[in-house]
């Protein structure tokens, strides 16, 4: 099939790639040009200006968008609205706020340009190994996308979610479990590292093992097992977790349905406190001690 990418960053590179590999046809557009120089020396078909989609797709025309969420797609999805004609496609694999799909599909049905929404997961890896989509749609749109889908995902790796919204809605709590799931990796190794084993332990040998038949594998283990081989004890990382922005919905609306999800809201919020050093919730927890029952407390510019 022919299809445009819009947004050659890691994972709109991967997709293209993927799908270069797989035979299909890629027109490809960047802001940043090189990135289009790169794909094009895999059998990519270069765009110059976003208007020359028009063009360089057979109608129906396909679009795949792959931008942060926010502003650049919203822009990107205004400007292909003027470009595009009746019976073209757009196609967001951000990671979108499952509201703002909602608002584009009934925006662009006004023109009859189909809008589908696909939750992607599978992060640098999924190139190799193939992705995870999550779609939200019209099922006749879905019916049209799935050569591309078949290529793209893992074995089994796509599915059919619901309306407009669904994909992204599904990719959403997805990121929330996915939080969780980190978390108590996160703390489980903290507390072996803080134990009378913790510095004979080899942390890449123990995340091998219980990949192998526990009740905890996972290809996140894997992951902390390459991590470990890298770097033992991660004196090279900053203890500083950023979030794109999926796990703040995903408790929005556990706040908005009154649904009880207290793992992922900790997991939430132990990535906003990893950002704080020497915060002054903690300096204050210090000084009420101090008050009410004389512990010490260090000066601040001392060692503990």
């Amino acid at each position: 099939m022919d299809i445009g990418i819009v947004g050659l960053g890691r994972m709109g590179m991967n997709i293209a790639g993927r799908l270069l590999g797989a035979g299909h046809r890629v027109v490809a557009w960047n802001r940043t040009h090189s990135k289009v120089e790169e794909i094009v020396t895999q059998g990519a078909i270069p765009c110059e200006r976003l208007v020359d989609l028009k063009t360089l797709l057979p109608v129906p025309r396909i679009v795949w968008i792959m931008l942060p969420a926010g502003n650049p797609t919203e822009q990107i999805v205004n400007s292909l609205a003027e470009i595009l004609e009746p019976g073209d496609m757009i196609i967001d694999g951000g990671n979108t706020n499952y509201q703002d799909d909602l608002r584009r599909s009934r925006s662009l049905n006004t023109q009859q340009i189909a809008y589908v929404d696909i939750g992607v997961s599978g992060g640098i890896w999924g190139r190799k190994l193939g992705f995870c989509l999550m779609v939200g749609g019209n099922p006749s749109d879905f019916e049209t996308l799935m050569p591309i889908l078949d290529d793209l995902a893992a074995q089994d790796g796509y599915m059919f979610c619901g309306d407009h919204g669904a994909g992204h809605f599904v990719k959403m709590i997805h990121n929330g479990i996915e939080y969780g799931m980190m978390q108590a990796y996160a703390e489980g190794f903290n507390l072996l590292e803080h134990s009378p084993y913790g510095p004979t332990l080899d942390y890449q040998a123990l995340s091998h093992l219980w990949n192998q038949g526990s009740v905890i594998r996972s290809w996140l283990l894997e992951l902390a097992e390459q991590g470990f081989a890298d770097d033992p004890k991660l004196t090279k990382v900053r203890a500083f977790v950023q979030d794109s922005g999926e796990g703040k919905w995903a408790i929005q609306h556990a706040l908005a349905s009154s649904t009880p999800a207290p793992v992922l809201t900790m997991a939430l919020m132990e990535r906003f406190r990893s950002r704080e050093e020497n915060s002054f919730a903690d300096r204050l927890l210090a000084t009420l001690r101090n008050r009410f029952g004389g512990h010490a407390v260090f000066p601040a510019d001392s060692e503990k």
